[in-house]
């Protein structure tokens, strides 16, 4: 039976599901104990948020499924790190029809997301490559590109603008440096931008891009 902890932090978001809401928190309560295992000889994730990783990191990851559509079938995660948003979302869409493509370039991390994939039956590509040793074609063009705790939003556009089709998305987790990372961004990239108030951090946005290209000086 789910715990109450667990359908409280991500209850919302069950009718996104590929599957019943009971096989998914299985799936998750089995990647948070890699997790913690892992933790222990791996800074995945910052150590004080484990003991709320069903808010801070599920949750967190979760909230993306919002912005999905279902055509989103092939989505493309930059800098995975420890798995988030990446594994939450394809434990969520496990069975369905998309296609997750990760990218890491630390080995032991990729050593960690593969083994979370083999042990939940997840199918996953991961590129244990920066995503600037990666051509484009064997991706092929995402509907949506995610990214969180990675880097600066200009820094984000200068990684994924080689993926971006003319249907791209990019979905990214912000704090409260947002506005001004826009700023900073907006001086050397053109952005359509539409922001979501984030449900785990007050003043965070899932910030969403579209069109995304270089301005010509």
């Amino acid at each position: 039976m789910a715990s109450p902890e667990a359908v409280a932090a991500i209850g919302r978001y069950a009718d996104r599901f590929s599957r019943p809401a009971a096989e998914v928190i299985r799936d998750l309560e089995s990647f948070a104990a890699l997790l913690t295992k892992w933790q222990a000889v791996q800074n995945l994730v910052s150590r004080e948020t484990l003991k709320d990783v069903w808010t801070r990191h599920f949750a967190d990851s979760l909230q993306v499924l919002k912005l999905l559509d279902d055509s989103d079938n092939v989505i493309l995660d930059l800098g995975s790190g420890g798995g988030f948003p990446a594994l939450p979302l394809i434990i969520a869409s496990k069975g369905g029809q998309r296609r997750f493509v990760l990218v890491e370039p630390n080995g032991r991390k990729v050593s960690f997301l593969r083994t979370v994939a083999r042990e939940l039956g997840l199918a996953v590509t991961v590129f244990n490559k920066r995503s600037d040793e990666i051509d484009s074609r064997e991706t092929g063009v995402p509907n949506v590109i995610t990214s969180r705790a990675l880097a600066s939003l200009p820094q984000l556009c200068r990684m994924s603008a080689p993926f971006f089709g003319p249907e791209t998305r990019a979905i990214f987790h912000k704090g409260r440096e947002h506005v001004e990372e826009l700023v900073e961004s907006s001086a050397v990239w053109h952005h359509d931008v539409l922001l979501t108030p984030s449900d785990t951090d007050p003043q965070g946005v899932l910030l969403e891009l579209k069109n995304l290209r270089l301005k010509t000086m």
